[in-house]
C-alpha cells in the first residue's frame, strides 16, 4: 500500500511525533511504502491567498500545492495526524486542506451539485488532546470534530474514512498510559488498507 502521512506538530520531542515514528515504522515493516509531509518541517504556508484563486480559476495551482497534491495523488491511505487545538487541528493543517483540497482537485460543483473527486482514497485521523477523551465525548466535541473534520471535508470529498482516533490526556497521563497508546497506533498499522 502507498502510504501517505500528514504530521503537524511543531515540537519534534512531541507524543505526536512519536505516533509518527510508530506509525511510520509499523506501516514500513508490513512492506508498505511510506511518504511522511511534516507540514512545520517543510514550513507548509498554510495562507490561501488570491493567488491560489487565481490559479484554481485558470485550471491549475501554485507550485507547492501541485506538490502535495501529487503526493495525495499517489497514496492510497492518508494518516493526518495533529493535535486538537481549541477544539480543532492547528491552522497549518486546516491551511493545508484549504490549500491542497481544492475545487476541481478534492471535490467540484455540478447540475447536481457537489461531487467528491477523492473517491478511492481512505483517510485515518490520529489526534491527541489535553482533556480527556470521556470529557469531549460527553460534552459533544467528539461528535461535533467528527461532523465537520470527518464528514465535511473527507466524506465530502468522498474520501473512505478508515477511523479517527482521539488520544487522550496526553500531556497529563503515565508513561505506561502513552506506551498503551503507541502499542495501539502500531495494532492500527495493519488495519490501514
Amino acid at each position: 500500500m502507498k502510504q501517505l502521512i500528514v504530521y503537524s506538530h511543531p515540537n519534534p520531542l512531541s507524543f505526536n511525533h512519536a505516533i509518527l515514528e510508530a506509525l511510520g515504522g509499523a506501516l514500513k515493516a508490513q512492506g508498505d511504502e511510506v511518504h511522511v509531509r511534516d507540514l512545520y518541517a517543510l514550513q507548509f504556508d498554510p495562507v490561501l491567498k488570491a493567488v491560489d484563486f487565481e490559479a484554481i480559476h485558470k485550471g491549475g495551482v501554485t507550485e507547492d500545492v501541485k506538490v502535495e497534491q501529487d503526493q495525495v495523488r499517489w497514496a492510497d491511505v492518508i494518516t493526518f495526524i495533529f493535535p486538537v487545538w481549541w477544539a480543532s487541528m492547528p491552522a497549518i493543517t486546516k491551511g493545508y486542506i484549504d490549500r491542497v483540497f481544492s475545487h476541481g482537485f478534492a471535490y467540484s460543483y455540478g447540475a447536481n451539485g457537489a461531487q467528491g473527486l477523492l473517491g478511492g482514497k481512505k483517510v485515518m485521523l490520529i489526534t491527541t488532546q489535553g482533556a480527556p477523551e470521556a470529557y469531549y465525548a460527553g460534552n459533544g466535541m467528539l461528535q461535533s470534530m467528527s461532523q465537520t473534520i470527518d464528514d465535511g471535508i473527507f466524506r465530502f470529498c468522498a474520501m473512505e474514512l478508515l477511523g479517527h482516533r482521539a488520544f487522550g490526556e496526553v500531556p497529563s497521563t503515565t508513561p505506561e498510559n502513552r506506551a498503551k497508546m503507541l502499542a495501539e497506533v502500531i495494532q492500527m498499522a495493519a488495519t490501514l488498507k
